[in-house]
């Protein structure tokens, strides 16, 4: 057991709190809101590269229910109408240009930029012993879009198979078991361990630097935690108590989507900030008070 594993078991408290002192000093809740933002402008150009490239191997029909399945893990309660644009492009997919083309693939790489800088603020301490060539970060996004394809590609192939376990039964002795139950544990199964893999390879790329994997895989899982609990209370309250259709009308959508990116990009960057704080636990400086994030001019934001 390494160091900074034992520092953390024998003070897990004082870990906790030096994280979210960290995470306040760098302006966490400030970095989040312009991820969420760019996500927001990012997600649906994304989609739409994703699922026009996904169409020409796999049935429209079965690729947009996987994605409205597993955007409900992103943005609660709002997948539907996301989904039934995505469908509604797909089907005039033919007036795509080439200049619509550029400009989808330039807003998809928003986010992964703004992204990046955020991973910078936390990791400073990386930042200042190295830098990632201005070539890599530009190239980044794209190849980033690329491996989301992909896995989304694979998600799609396994929830099929197990959508087409759950319609199966067992029979013995005379009785009849079906295993809905059984594929929908597995559904579930399969998407948190997508958001843990998901999660771990923004931690391995984003920073600047080597991450290790076991470090990764700290702060992929802290995240996922909090997110599955954030997210059944989320889904909770715009099912019970939320008025915010009352309040913003026609703009219930885009605002609750940004409400749940704004939630989900705090917990990511909490997630890497907790990366952060325990690859430097037990040491020296661990225990001083952490700086506020200041601009060029010095000053503090």
């Amino acid at each position: 057991m390494g160091h900074q594993a034992q520092y953390v078991l024998k003070h897990p408290g004082a870990f906790a709190i030096q994280t979210l002192k960290a995470f306040r000093a760098n302006q966490g809740l400030l970095l989040a809101g312009a991820v969420a933002y760019y996500a927001l402008l990012s997600i649906v150009p994304l989609l739409i590269l994703i699922v026009i490239a996904l169409s020409h191997i796999v049935d429209q029909t079965e690729l947009l229910q996987t994605l409205g399945r597993y955007l409900e893990w992103l943005i609660p309660g709002q997948s539907r109408p996301i989904v039934t644009e995505l469908a509604n492009f797909l089907e005039h997919r033919d007036v795509i240009g080439w200049v619509l083309l550029a400009t989808m693939i330039f807003f998809s790489s928003l986010a992964f930029t703004v992204l990046e800088n955020a991973m910078s603020v936390i990791f400073v301490h990386r930042v200042a012993i190295r830098r990632r060539h201005f070539l890599v970060s530009a190239l980044l996004p794209y190849f980033y879009i690329l491996f989301l394809g992909l896995g989304l590609l694979l998600v799609t192939l396994v929830s099929g198979s197990l959508q087409a376990i759950g319609q199966q039964s067992i029979e013995f002795l005379g009785r009849s078991w079906s295993l809905g139950g059984v594929s929908g544990v597995l559904l579930y199964l399969l998407g948190v361990a997508g958001e843990v893999f998901v999660l771990t390879s923004v931690y391995l790329v984003m920073p600047v630097g080597r991450l290790s994997l076991h470090h990764a895989l700290i702060g992929a899982i802290t995240a996922a935690l909090l997110w599955e609990i954030t997210r059944h209370v989320l889904v909770w309250y715009f099912a019970t108590l939320s008025q915010v259709s009352v309040v913003y009308g026609s703009l219930t959508t885009a605002i609750v989507v940004l409400l749940s990116l704004e939630i989900a990009a705090t917990l990511l960057l909490l997630g890497a900030q907790v990366i952060s704080e325990y690859e430097r636990a037990g040491k020296g400086g661990q225990d001083a008070p952490p700086k506020p994030f200041r601009t060029d001019r010095n000053r503090t934001l």
